[in-house]
């Protein structure tokens, strides 16, 4: 099919240019990106990624006092102890499973 529907968006300079640098490294143009991502939504009738509020930010472990590092550092020891981990092998596993690596 010919590509001849022009698509005029307004979006930050940062964001446009730090995607288009990403995608020059793939070798990928951004008007092939984007033609990607509509296909996908085509695909997931709706967003090909979910969109939600997360639950709780990521921690930033460079903002925490020591005590706070501490005490983050005893959870993780904590979890360890009561077998609340998996080994990097059964998580890089899973990692390729739910998204087909």
């Amino acid at each position: 099919m010919a590509k001849s529907a022009n698509l005029y968006a307004r979006i930050e300079p940062e964001i446009k240019e730090q995607a288009e640098s990403i995608l020059s490294v793939l070798g990928i143009p951004a008007s092939n990106a984007i033609n990607m991502f509509y296909k996908q939504i085509i695909l997931h009738r709706g967003l090909p990624f979910e969109v939600k509020i997360p639950d709780r930010k990521p921690l930033d472990m460079s903002m925490l006092s020591k005590e706070e590092l501490h005490a983050e550092l005893e959870k993780g020891y904590a979890d360890m102890e009561a077998g609340r981990t998996k080994d990097a092998k059964t998580v890089f596993a899973d990692i390729h499973k739910d998204y087909g690596l």
